[in-house]
């Protein structure tokens, strides 16, 4: 492994110019992935490129690209659906049977509730038993979701949207910000009868949570109320001046009792006319939210910066999932490379679509089931019943396991140095953070710091150390529950970032692809590190 000594760091930082030249033209031309001329782009489906090849600035445009176009879990995972589809994944749905659908050197993904989603690939020597190298994370993101009943009075002309906070958001950075809508929304096939999700986004700001002047007196960084102090204005109606008996508030659309009916009617009309829905009564729900429609984009004096929303976690997972693309596909890989992706971690992941759900652990159970199906009959007459599925078999595939917890974390904050702990507090644009806490809020232990430490130095990655004040509180992270769930080795993982939980963060223009090259250099050198521990 690479150590971020200040000797490395000052020479890393006299290559930022050439790193923001090299950055430019990367964001100009065509994707080239990997650095050696004689190993060009190949196919993800039969990619061999080592992650020390791997160009980190390449991946700065792709990132961009996907953080202001998929701004809510829903749009995220359609996204990933489609790269998976395009790279020869194939997709498994909960409701079916697996049975002689997975087979060694498959490739494979699932969703659960539209807002998660887990993809693995199986090497072409798995047998039954071996372990699973794994990257878990969340991409919810703290964001602002409409009520139920979303239309609200109009006060003094505004029209104004009924919302609710989700986790921590609605906090003072969400003042006058530029917010837009979007979501999925539940639909109704006029002529089949049949039920279905949509996605939809606008690409418009249509909201903004106004702030109050300072000269009434009244402090914008406070406790305001989020309830009346906060709430949006998306347009204005002040039919109520007029005197005439024809001028009034556009009435509720669709008859009563029905959802359209209790919601704002031009917002009815808006999404409906995006999905292309004639009759306003086929809109049966939606999940709709708002979210900061800049785009995110890179900033700094030589670019060194990405500034964008729902950097927690779009960050990691997005690093993550590109990895899993990116993976080498050897003949001699035993072992499944998975990315599981989940909803609701900013809520405490109780949710069926959330870590602490069984969501990972019954993909897993599932596809070692089919998968011993496949295999011949010595190996299914020597488990429970002939089936080939039993404790004893996942017992085994779980202790030849390994998870990376995958999430954000506090970058060395250049203001308030008195919250930098010494040695411990992650630089952008150097490497990944391996976290750590002493009351395991996290799931570092020594043997599987040295275990990444290992990964990073087969990978040319710098792994960096991020531990919190004896004075602070720590955040918690997927890995404690899915780890102790599964009984597997784990380590928590996290990309460094500025402004966690603002509406708007920082983090560094190459740290997206020096996470693709560190989760890649995990997913590819796992099965031969963890062979150096049972020599």
């Amino acid at each position: 492994m690479v150590r971020a000594t200040p000797e490395y760091l000052a020479a890393r930082t006299s290559m930022m110019s050439l790193r923001a030249q090299a950055l430019e033209q990367s964001m100009m031309a065509p994707q080239t992935y990997y650095a050696s001329p004689q190993q060009p782009q190949q196919p993800v489906s039969t990619n061999k490129v080592n992650a020390k090849d791997i160009k980190p600035e390449a991946f700065t445009k792709p990132y961009l690209e996907f953080m202001t176009e998929n701004p809510t879990v829903f749009h995220a995972v359609d996204y990933f659906k489609e790269k998976l589809d395009k790279s020869g994944y194939k997709e498994l749905h909960s409701r079916d049977s697996w049975s002689g659908q997975i087979k060694p050197g498959g490739k494979y993904y699932t969703t659960r509730n539209g807002s998660s989603i887990i993809a693995w690939a199986v090497g072409k020597a798995y047998k039954p038993g071996n372990g699973l190298a794994m990257v878990a994370g969340h991409i919810d993101a703290l964001t602002a979701r409409l009520k139920p009943i979303s239309t609200k009075p109009t006060h003094d002309g505004y029209v104004q949207l009924g919302i609710a906070q989700y986790a921590g958001a609605l906090n003072s950075t969400w003042w006058d910000r530029d917010l837009s809508i979007g979501g999925r929304v539940i639909v109704k096939d006029p002529e089949t009868g049949k039920t279905s999700t949509k996605i939809v986004k606008l690409d418009w700001p249509i909201a903004r949570i106004p702030t109050l002047a300072p000269h009434f007196g009244i402090g914008m960084t406070g406790h305001n109320n989020q309830e009346t102090e906060m709430t949006p204005i998306i347009g204005l109606d002040n039919s109520d001046l007029d005197s005439s008996s024809t001028a009034s508030s556009e009435k509720p659309i669709g008859p009563k009792g029905s959802f359209v009916a209790s919601q704002p009617p031009k917002l009815v009309k808006l999404i409906a006319s995006e999905l292309k829905i004639e009759d306003y009564s086929n809109i049966l729900n939606w999940e709709l939210e708002l979210y900061d429609s800049q785009p995110a984009q890179v900033g700094g004096i030589d670019k060194e910066f990405i500034f964008a929303g729902r950097i927690d976690d779009k960050l990691c997972s997005w690093a993550a999932f590109m990895a899993l693309l990116h993976a080498r596909d050897d003949e001699d890989s035993g072992v499944i490379k998975l990315v599981a992706l989940f909803d609701d971690e900013e809520i405490g992941s109780l949710l069926r679509q959330g870590a602490r759900g069984n969501f990972l652990p019954i993909v897993i159970e599932r596809t070692v089931e089919a998968l011993v199906a496949n295999t011949n009959t010595l190996y299914q007459n020597a488990f429970i019943g002939g089936t080939g599925l039993g404790p004893g078999l996942m017992g085994q595939t779980y202790a030849n396991s390994f998870l990376v917890s995958s999430d954000v974390t506090h970058a060395a904050h250049p203001n308030f140095t008195q919250t930098n702990l010494t040695d411990h507090s992650p630089r952008l644009n150097v490497g990944v953070a391996l976290c750590v806490d002493a009351s395991a809020h996290m799931t570092t232990d020594s043997v599987s710091m040295a275990i990444l430490d290992r990964v990073a130095e087969l990978s040319g990655c710098v792994n960096q150390r991020h531990m919190i004040r004896n004075d602070s509180r720590s955040g918690g992270t997927v890995g404690p529950m899915l780890s102790s769930a599964m009984g597997v080795k784990a380590a928590d993982v996290g990309i460094p970032q500025l402004s966690m939980h603002s509406i708007r963060a920082t983090t560094g223009s190459l740290d997206p692809g020096l996470g693709v090259k560190f989760y890649k250099g995990f997913l590819d050198e796992w099965e031969k590190v963890d062979k150096e521990w049972r020599a």
